[in-house]
């Protein structure tokens, strides 16, 4: 058992907040989310399903089988249609399609730096030319102690210098428990990035 599904068996763990973060609502509204997506590490769903929700064709992953349970369950509960597979990220080729947009909330932080180019490549399979991914990654001004790794806006172009472009890099706020909300008015600091497959 994977230390995820460990975390999901004893419960909801920190990021899973039962609705999508808000700033992929706002990019949805906004019109910055198109045609087919991948929600990549789509956990137990929330995102997925709203994006679907939205009238997007909506496929998700995740290498959390029970994660991935209890979205299927949400899916035919809600009646909402989502494609849900158990795959690794780093090996999403093995999908056989590609995806106008790909998603990522809070995956890109778990990887180490091999794994981190690992999942680079791994995007690039699955996203097609022109394609954007959104990517919400923990932010390095975030200083409170627990929680994921802290990644740079360096680190982010860095892995990106390759066959993509790095449209924009905006500091956002994770909404949910990882850290409560501070007297500066927000949870944990993040960079919310838009980055084009060239």
């Amino acid at each position: 058992m994977s230390r995820f599904d460990e975390m999901y068996e004893r419960g909801s763990p920190p990021w899973d907040i039962g609705e999508p973060q808000a700033v992929f609502v706002e990019l949805e509204e906004t019109g910055q989310i198109t045609g087919s997506v991948l929600d990549a590490g789509c956990g137990t769903g929330e995102l997925a399903l709203y994006l679907s929700g939205r009238g997007h064709e909506v496929w998700g992953i995740d290498f959390a089988r029970i994660a991935l349970e209890r979205a299927r369950q949400k899916s035919a509960e809600r009646g909402i249609p989502v494609v849900f597979e158990y795959l690794d990220a780093l090996d999403m080729k093995a999908l056989g399609r590609t995806f106008d947009t790909v998603v990522d909330c809070g995956l890109f932080h778990s990887f180490d730096d091999n794994d981190r180019i690992r999942y680079v490549r791994s995007l690039a399979a699955v996203l097609r030319p022109g394609g954007v991914y959104h990517m919400m990654c923990f932010s390095e001004l975030e200083t409170r102690d627990g929680g994921p790794r802290r990644v740079t806006q360096s680190e982010i172009r860095s892995a990106f210098q390759d066959g993509w472009e790095v449209e924009s890099i905006q500091a956002k706020r994770f909404g949910g428990r990882t850290f409560p909300a501070t007297g500066d008015g927000g949870g944990a600091r993040g960079w919310l990035s838009r980055i084009r497959r060239v």
